[in-house]
């Protein structure tokens, strides 16, 4: 992708109304744009992040058995009415709006209600159990504390999954697959979240967060640094320096962003749909359920908050829009600077002829300061300089966005680098 044709831009003016690492700099950084508050659009290189992470997780949810549906974004009030959510928690939570013939329509803020009537319609036997579905769809929640950039926002991207048992030991068996797939999750997103004890509410005793250390965190949590055992401030009798009830260490506090969260509901919700399945004697038995959320947009700006510096986004491999930022400095003698391009052209068509297509930044009235400034602030894992000085020394510059040296590599040799870099060979 050329610079040049790329919609979007980097702007030096820090937005009025960012509160937050991440709403500043994925917007000044041509990410995102702002349309009101909790409300965004992804721009070419917000939305190309974005789809990296929607990646991962449906790659970490084949792995235990889910298989993608998607659900309509557009619910009528029924199926609210029938678990009693039509009122609790109502309109402070549900955008709520009329239809045609004054038909009541909710949109989707969560998709219990929905799925479990569905599933309900493939469910006969024992032999039809367990079922694992999940979606990835935008959902909408009228937020009071719209805030935080990608992290509280009135629309917002999220993967739920649904999975229906036989019975309390399935579903702890599953419940245990989807709490370790969680934390493959975000390891590949370059998190490194804590499962955290919660409150479960009205479904069970505790639900799971998923929590990730950063002082911009919304959180607190009281966490064990030698097991990991964490628990929610809301729910937890702890306090730092108190023992770890797994392992004796010294448990400390911290400020936290949760990026993810799951739960046993049981029979909350098939009970008021009578989801039932016959078991070996032909009984009728009751289907139990769990529910598994991971918001990606929400993962997104958690990525920012912490990858990143005082000069921008530092992206991890796996969720880069592009493996490289191509850098071309134009030089003010003509033949020289015919070379040059020649040189970034030339390696651009290499790189993307091995899948990793680059950011070149191909701007000729540009200054190279400049361009090095918006490559800090993009953050893409490499950044290749094609440069006089490196042309002169041999190559290319090459360097690491989350270090300081550079070096120069030969120009036939950075296709192979690269692929070395992302363990692509």
């Amino acid at each position: 992708m050329r610079y040049s044709r790329l919609f979007g831009r980097t702007s030096k003016t820090v937005p009025s109304d960012a509160d937050s690492r991440n709403a500043r700099l994925l917007v000044q950084a041509g990410y995102v744009d702002q349309l009101m508050s909790g409300v965004y659009t992804y721009l070419p290189l917000g939305l190309r992040s974005l789809n990296r992470i929607k990646q991962v997780v449906r790659e970490e949810m084949e792995a235990i058995g889910g298989q993608e549906i998607l659900m309509p974004a557009l619910t009528p009030r029924e199926p609210w009415a029938t678990t009693g959510r039509w009122n609790d928690p109502g309109p402070e939570v549900m955008f709520r709006l009329k239809g045609r013939g004054d038909k009541d329509l909710v949109l989707g803020w969560t998709h219990e209600e929905i799925v479990t009537p569905l599933v309900k319609r493939f469910i006969r036997s024992y032999k039809d159990l367990p079922v694992a579905v999940y979606q990835v769809q935008d959902k909408f929640r009228n937020e009071p504390r719209a805030k935080s950039g990608l992290l509280r926002g009135r629309e917002f991207s999220m993967k739920d999954l649904y999975s229906f048992h036989r019975n309390q030991e399935d579903l702890d068996e599953f419940y245990e697959r989807a709490k370790t797939a969680y934390l493959n999750v975000y390891r590949r997103c370059g998190l490194d979240a804590i499962v955290t004890e919660a409150s479960g509410g009205a479904f069970s005793e505790y639900s799971h967060e998923y929590q990730v250390l950063t002082e911009n965190g919304e959180d607190i949590i009281y966490y064990c640094p030698k097991c990991q055992y964490a628990q929610n401030r809301e729910i937890s009798g702890y306090r730092a320096g108190d023992a770890c009830p797994k392992c004796g260490e010294a448990m400390g506090e911290g400020k936290a962003i949760e990026v993810g969260n799951i739960f046993r509901l049981g029979t909350r919700f098939t009970d008021p749909f009578g989801v039932t399945y016959s078991d070996e004697t032909g009984k009728q038995q009751p289907v139990v359920m769990g529910c598994y959320g991971i918001g990606p947009s929400r993962v997104m700006g958690a990525i920012v908050e912490i990858h990143s510096d005082d000069r921008g986004i530092i992206w991890p491999k796996q969720v880069a829009p592009y493996p490289v930022q191509l850098v071309l400095v134009p030089s003010k003698d003509g033949e020289e600077a015919v070379r040059l391009r020649e040189t970034a052209e030339k390696l651009a068509s290499g790189l993307a002829a091995v899948g990793l297509e680059p950011l070149y930044d191909d701007r000729e009235d540009v200054r190279a300061g400049e361009k090095f400034a918006d490559a800090d602030l993009i953050g893409l894992p490499v950044r290749l300089v094609v440069s006089p000085k490196s042309l002169g020394a041999g190559g290319v510059e090459w360097k690491l966005r989350s270090g300081s040296d550079t070096e120069i590599v030969p120009i036939d040799a950075v296709p192979d680098r690269v692929s070395d870099f992302y363990n692509l060979t």
